[in-house]
């Protein structure tokens, strides 16, 4: 049962892109980032309370509790980043730059805690990079039918990756010595507050009259997703190996991949398709 949860982890981690895009075509990035870490947020504590992880909260130390919070913000910039790529851009291309991050990660791993970096190691992180620049390489023709404008969802994916990183290695020192559910519970609340701070701030909260049905279904739907991927990822974890369960977590991109092709008719090119591959080969080397 537990390959069956790694692969159904897999597959509502791949299809909460296609979902959050089918809801921000005309609904602003942030107030559906906003809406959507509501429902993620109570998949989370539902998570806390199917473990028991609640009863730690009481020894959680201000050193933890501080890096917590300062992962809630990584991850809440990263959630922010990421959707108003996704809004701009095409998914074939910000997703792979959204996996990147797991180079980043392996080099602040390197720095701050000391990680080895073994030869297989690097030959996975030259291939996840090379991977990811083919995906993400536009032919000529449409680099020269693309504005500024247009342009922008790179720098928001490249932002999205650099803020998942750090959200990785702030996790890591703040789930020490706490069940890590409880911790991502914690940092999922700050992330909502982020959330809506932003929405406000940025004076957005009257555009929550204008969103349609459909897209708050949509939007609703990517954040159920996200949730079950999380209780799937749960399950197969307590019961599998991780060095299996968490690649196959992260070949969430093929699904991706696959229904941006049926839904928004995005088509790979021959380097796409090879970058594609060489970022999958990359991500199994990592086991």
């Amino acid at each position: 049962m537990w390959l069956l949860y790694a692969v159904g982890s897999s597959f509502f981690a791949g299809i909460t892109s296609i979902l959050a895009k089918c809801g921000i075509r005309k609904t602003d990035s942030d107030v559906a980032t906003a809406i959507r870490t509501c429902v993620v947020l109570s998949f989370s504590w539902l998570l806390v309370s199917l473990t028991g992880a609640y009863r730690g909260i009481g020894q959680i130390s201000r050193s933890t509790l501080l890096f917590l919070i300062l992962s809630g913000l990584a991850t809440g910039g990263s959630w922010l980043c990421y959707f108003h790529a996704l809004q701009k851009g095409d998914i074939n291309k910000v997703v792979p730059i959204d996996k990147s991050s797991t180079i980043l990660t392996i080099l602040l791993a390197l720095i701050f805690f000391h990680e080895g970096m073994s030869l297989k190691k690097g030959a996975a992180v030259i291939l996840i990079a090379l991977g990811t620049f083919l995906m993400i390489t536009k032919k000529e023709s449409d680099a020269a039918n693309a504005d500024s404008g247009q342009k922008s969802w790179l720098i928001y994916a490249v932002l999205s990756a650099v803020f998942a990183s750090l959200t990785a290695i702030l996790g890591k020192i703040g789930i020490s010595g706490i069940d890590s559910n409880l911790g991502t519970a914690i940092r999922t609340t700050v992330v909502l507050f982020m959330a809506w701070i932003m929405v406000f701030a940025k004076s957005k909260a009257s555009e929550l009259r204008g969103i349609s049905r459909q897209e708050m279904f949509f939007i609703c739907l990517s954040g159920l997703a996200t949730g079950a991927s999380w209780l799937c990822y749960y399950h197969a974890l307590r019961e599998g190996p991780a060095s299996v369960v968490v690649p196959i977590d992260k070949l969430s991109i093929l699904v991706t991949i696959a229904f941006s092709r049926i839904v928004f008719r995005e088509k790979l090119t021959k380097k796409s398709a090879a970058g594609l591959g060489l970022l999958t080969l990359g991500t199994l080397m990592m086991i």
